[in-house]
């Protein structure tokens, strides 16, 4: 299921209390979707990392009560006491059978030992998936049964929008629509250290942004993304130099036209971040727009209707829609 699907799917589950499991690769924002959802209802998150705990950690430590005249569990202090939010079980899969068990119990029966979880938290769970070349324990069927499990795929279009949200360089936002096939390279049965995937790309605008020398950038970069995605993502990131000046076109709506593809890409979007910076150039774009070639004048419309910027009040997007009618039956 795409990032946007799943979005919309987790946060009605999550309200009605719905144990749910995220399956998927390596890097590609399972923690981040859900923790997104939780800031978008202003409601508590907290994240568990199982792989990294004992049962201990999860069930607490036994001592005894005097008063009582027996052993009693000291629940942990990390987990919730009140309020609403959503317990995020990461790595589940990846946590040793007796880590298992204990969460087996906390999903359950939404206890644990003398702990109980509060009525306003819900419980989402995420791992890789057996073949994703991680540690991971076979889930027992009684367990799994006590989930709804989705896979999460891989999204460009979700992935731009993301990045467009969040002020990722226009350059990298650039290059993932010209090469779509590199925002996510990860393979398996591959023994090299390090793949391209949203969560690595995310490193590279923040490398970007560090404004470390330029001797470097190309080995740091490949450090990141490998240095067969790195050469090609650098190589793209030059045609920046032959784009047209972006101010004449929110200022006036006219500049020269580019042919080439690459710079082509990276213009629409440039364009779409302008606008999203400064709404009032939305006209002078569009009207530049008209005269791109076809696909990209499209591209530069929808990316920036998927990111909610309303048009049907201008008059050029009216005479754009005339224009462009055919590419979009």
């Amino acid at each position: 299921m795409k990032a946007h699907d799943l979005s919309v799917t987790l946060s009605k589950l999550t309200d009605k209390k719905v144990p749910v499991f995220l399956w998927g690769a390596p890097g590609i924002g399972k923690s981040s979707i859900v923790k997104q959802i939780a800031q978008k209802k202003d409601i508590g998150f907290i994240d568990l990392r199982l792989a990294l705990m004992d049962p201990t950690d999860l069930k607490g430590i036994p001592f005894y009560d005097r008063d009582a005249h027996q052993a009693l569990w000291a629940p942990p202090a990390f987990l919730p006491k009140d309020g609403e939010g959503i317990l995020f079980l990461d790595e589940l899969n990846s946590a040793p059978p007796s880590v298992q068990a204990s969460a087996y119990q906390l999903i359950l029966d939404r206890r644990v030992g003398e702990y109980e979880l509060p009525d306003g938290w819900a419980i989402v769970a995420a791992g890789n998936r057996e073949g994703d070349k991680g540690v991971t324990y076979k889930m027992g069927a009684p367990l799994a049964n006590r989930f709804v499990h989705f896979e999460m795929d891989i999204s460009v279009e979700d992935w731009c929008d993301w990045a467009y949200q969040n002020n990722i360089d226009e350059s990298i936002i650039g290059y993932i629509s010209y090469k779509n096939e590199h925002l996510f390279t990860f393979d398996a049965k591959n023994l090299e250290k390090s793949f391209a995937t949203p969560r690595s790309w995310e490193y590279v605008d923040k490398v970007l942004k560090s404004e470390i020398d330029a001797s470097v950038l190309l080995e740091t970069i490949s450090g990141a993304i490998s240095k067969e995605v790195a050469v090609g993502y650098l190589s793209f990131k030059k045609v920046q130099n032959k784009l047209p000046n972006i101010e004449d076109i929110l200022n006036s709506g006219e500049a020269e036209y580019p042919q080439e593809a690459d710079v082509l890409h990276a213009l629409s979007v440039g364009l779409v971040s302008a606008v999203l910076r400064d709404v009032d150039a939305l006209d002078n774009v569009l009207k530049y727009s008209l005269n791109l070639k076809g696909e990209f004048s499209v591209k530069v419309v929808q990316d920036l209707q998927r990111n909610s910027v309303s048009m049907e009040h201008s008059a050029v997007f009216k005479e754009w829609v005339e224009k462009f009618a055919y590419l979009l039956a």
